[in-house]
């Protein structure tokens, strides 16, 4: 079975990526093999040829499934910044292997956070302090708030938009709106429609 494409593809399907250990190695050169694998179990990237692994149609299929597997991409993509830029949009925590010089490009951050609140713990310092991206962030992932500058721990709006999507960000907040009505109210709120779906 080792040699047959179909089987090998199946039992990797079946065992969440621990067969490719058994495979024949003729696979890790084959993309057409790789690209399939990759949707299936993208870490299977890190095993491929380093060939494959230069290969943009492959890098791009797997960090769509999570942008953490760029670390085992080819190091030219992670300084090319049109690529990194297509990565983040896909995965934003792709930003996390990104060049440095990348994680203070304003354009690639702000698709990042966009995608992925997450994403801002990856930003270079500067960028934690750009109120329009930390917005960004939090309204897609309010923990993005642990992440932020502490000026915007502060910022009322910035708050309110983290603990609507999730209401225990509320601990990142500046202790000086962690009693503010209008945020408690939110808070109070999620929790009780929390409680009311778990029931359902």
């Amino acid at each position: 079975f080792k040699k047959d494409r179909k089987i090998v593809l199946a039992a990797l399907r079946d065992t969440s990526g621990g067969v490719l250990d058994y495979i024949d190695d003729r696979f890790k050169k084959d993309k057409k093999f790789i690209l399939e694998a990759v949707k299936i179990e993208y870490f299977i990237l890190q095993f491929a040829d380093d060939s494959l692994k230069k290969d943009k149609e492959i890098v791009l299929e797997a960090v769509k499934h999570n942008g953490y597997v760029l670390e085992y991409a080819d190091k030219v993509f992670k300084k090319d910044k049109k690529f990194i830029l297509e990565a983040v949009k896909l995965s934003g925590v792709a930003l996390k292997y990104a060049d440095k010089s990348l994680k203070k490009d304003r354009k690639i951050v702000l698709a990042a956070v966009k995608q992925g609140g997450h994403a801002l713990k990856y930003a270079d310092k500067s960028l934690k302090k750009d109120r329009k991206i930390v917005l960004a962030a939090v309204k897609q992932n309010g923990h993005a708030l642990e992440y932020a500058d502490k000026i915007f721990k502060k910022d009322r709006k910035i708050v309110l938009e983290a603990v609507k999507k999730y209401y225990w960000t509320l601990k990142y907040a500046d202790a000086s709106l962690r009693k503010d009505p209008d945020i408690l109210a939110v808070v109070k709120k999620k929790k009780k429609w929390i409680k009311t779906t778990l029931l359902e």
